[in-house]
């Protein structure tokens, strides 16, 4: 049995702004009735000023799915595309006091409606290549969906993925994928090319040679996943570093952590030792 708040009760019993506007602008349509959860999103825009004018729904799903799609309505009318596009499927179960972990993809599927009429509007293509892989074939979760879901929202785990993009959910095939994706974006990369040969290093050239790897090797590849990294003091062996953004909070922390310490070793000295403030 789910725990559903007031509002997300409310939103489920009176929804507001169900039906599709005559004429829309824009109109984005996510999901698949076979796979469980559909959403058609149709948008009137006003040409002068650039605002939602008025914002409709129709949708096929649960309670959680009626009262995402409500309040993702109410949320966009009367702002501009610009800012409508900076909503994320957190700020709709913000907005409800909160969805079920497990109904937490009912919100995803809001802001990716979102995303495909503001896309459409624009003239742009929001439809995946045909070549994109799919992860979840259950589902047709693709890569790139994923990847966007699990850094947007700091996932961890194939639970919480599954939670909120229902990848995972069905044969379960897609499973060992979905930890690999996992495993890529939270721990850093390998290099592509082999460090410089091993050399006695003074210690003023270790320092530069600690600080040129951090800011050429690891922080481009944190930055890219939404984190960053701070270089604190280099005391002998010791290296300390703050992670910055989103590897504050990322339960993964200690695995960040261990791949900093693990490319600094490759690239400027085995005996390093990486230790966060």
């Amino acid at each position: 049995m789910w725990e559903y708040t007031k509002k997300v009760r409310d939103f489920f019993l009176h929804p507001k702004n169900v039906g599709e506007i005559e004429n829309p602008d824009a109109v984005g349509e996510v999901g698949s009735i076979t796979c469980g959860d559909a959403l058609k999103l149709t948008l009137k825009i006003d040409k002068e000023t650039g605002k939602i004018a008025d914002a409709k729904f129709q949708t096929f799903g649960c309670a959680s799915a009626i009262a995402s799609s409500s309040a993702l309505t109410e949320l966009i009318k009367g702002k501009t595309l610009e800012e409508a596009m900076k909503l994320s499927n957190k700020d709709i179960a913000d907005f409800l006091g909160g969805l079920p972990e497990e109904k937490m993809h009912c919100s995803v599927m809001g802001r990716e409606a979102l995303e495909a009429a503001i896309a459409g509007y624009r003239g742009e293509t929001h439809v995946p290549e045909s070549g994109e892989r799919v992860v979840c074939k259950c589902f047709d979760v693709t890569e790139e969906k994923l990847r966007r879901v699990i850094i947007e929202n700091h996932l961890t785990t194939v639970e919480e993925v599954t939670n909120y993009t229902k990848a995972g959910g069905g044969c379960g095939a897609c499973i060992p994928d979905i930890e690999a994706v996992l495993r890529d974006i939270w721990s850093l990369k390998p290099v592509a090319e082999m460090p410089r040969e091993p050399k006695k290093l003074t210690n003023l050239q270790k320092i530069a040679l600690i600080q040129d790897v951090i800011e050429k090797e690891i922080r481009p590849q944190l930055q890219a996943d939404g984190g960053d990294i701070e270089l604190i003091d280099i005391a002998g062996d010791k290296v300390i570093v703050a992670l910055r953004a989103m590897c504050v909070s990322c339960p993964m922390g200690g695995v960040t952590l261990k791949g900093i310490e693990e490319k600094l070793r490759e690239l400027v000295s085995e005996d390093l030792v990486v230790e966060e403030q």
